[in-house]
């Protein structure tokens, strides 16, 4: 059977015409362009012989309607906590990248959303625009109870973060607390003993880490010193304010344990420019593990997340959640990559 006439102007081939030439139903044609294994494949390859010939694309967003079904993931960053954080930051650009990949890999594709100074019902929404599958969110910064409240109605949200207290939704991260432990307790080994804590203590993460870092301390019988916990941002221009502080007021430190490896990498390279060698007279810590840690120069020791595996384990979590399977919260165990400083 012949095609249709192409004369007729502004005229596209549509899936009942492939039918008609097929000498099948339309539901047939739909199901073969699908790949649905159902349709023979003799039968499958010449009906999308058919339409290769004649330039006919299926229309996704049609589909996706029909089968109540996007194929579209949104990626939320809040920044309630850090307005000013870039998406450019190293540690958002590996976790996006990360995620991309195993999002992409399933067939699905990514919406990326960076919410600076969330609103009230920013995350609700955003879950009822029916413009997505299912919400990834990259940090919990303030919006707990946001977060909580979502959880209530929309299964398909995942978030990465801590084990916060009274969390109603599923997360994905490092346990964050034994990382801030494992590094304070390599300084301490190290023989360092006043130890400065650099980082944002509002973020729900970091809190935990400066937990983690208290409880080392305590441990060692090395008392807690609070001239020594510096806040410093995660912003690009910010990450050397809690080194400069402590530098500036004449405090006496041999160690900093920094929330980050962007913040430590910045306290590394203020100290070496204030003449205080690294790590002879100042040991540095970061906490992440992002590709600059290996590359800078002298490389950063650290705490390792698993980005990779974390990403992973966001998106299966996140699959299962929207085909109705359960699908609780998994924390990782962090680790301690001795490097150079």
């Amino acid at each position: 059977m012949s095609a249709p006439d192409s004369s007729e102007p502004n005229r596209r081939l549509k899936m009942a015409d492939i039918a008609s030439m097929v000498g099948v139903s339309t539901s047939t044609v739909s199901r073969a362009l699908a790949g649905n294994p159902v349709i023979p494949q003799a039968l499958r390859e010449r009906i999308e012989g058919i339409a290769r010939e004649n330039g006919y694309v299926v229309n996704q967003q049609a589909r996706g309607l029909r089968m109540q079904r996007t194929h579209v993931i949104n990626v939320a960053i809040p920044l309630g906590h850090e307005s000013g954080q870039l998406i450019s930051d190293p540690f958002f650009l590996e976790m996006i990248g990360r995620l991309a990949d195993e999002i992409t890999a399933r067939g699905y594709e990514l919406l990326l959303s960076k919410v600076a100074a969330p609103e009230a019902g920013w995350l609700e929404r955003m879950a009822r625009s029916q413009r997505v599958d299912g919400v990834l969110v990259i940090g919990q910064s303030d919006q707990h109870e946001a977060l909580n409240a979502t959880a209530e109605w929309y299964e398909p949200l995942v978030v990465w973060g801590g084990a916060a207290e009274g969390a109603r939704y599923c997360t994905v991260g490092v346990d964050n607390f034994a990382g801030g432990r494992m590094a304070t307790e390599h300084l301490l080994a190290l023989g360092r003993r006043r130890i400065a804590f650099l980082g944002p203590p509002q973020a729900p993460e970091v809190a935990l880490r400066y937990e983690g870092y208290r409880e080392a301390l305590a441990a060692a019988g090395v008392a807690y010193d609070p001239t020594l916990t510096a806040t410093t941002h995660f912003t690009l221009s910010d990450p050397t304010e809690g080194v400069r502080r402590l530098i500036d007021e004449g405090a006496s430190f041999d160690a900093v344990f920094a929330a980050s490896d962007l913040i430590g990498l910045e306290s590394v390279r203020v100290l070496a420019a204030e003449g205080l060698d690294v790590p002879d007279t100042v040991s540095v810590v970061g906490f992440d593990d992002i590709a600059l840690a290996r590359q800078s120069v002298p490389a950063l020791t650290t705490i390792r997340q698993n980005l990779a595996e974390g990403a992973a384990r966001m998106v299966d979590l996140l699959f299962r959640r929207m085909a109705g399977e359960p699908a609780p919260s998994a924390m990782m165990q962090p680790s301690l990559i001795v490097r150079q400083t």
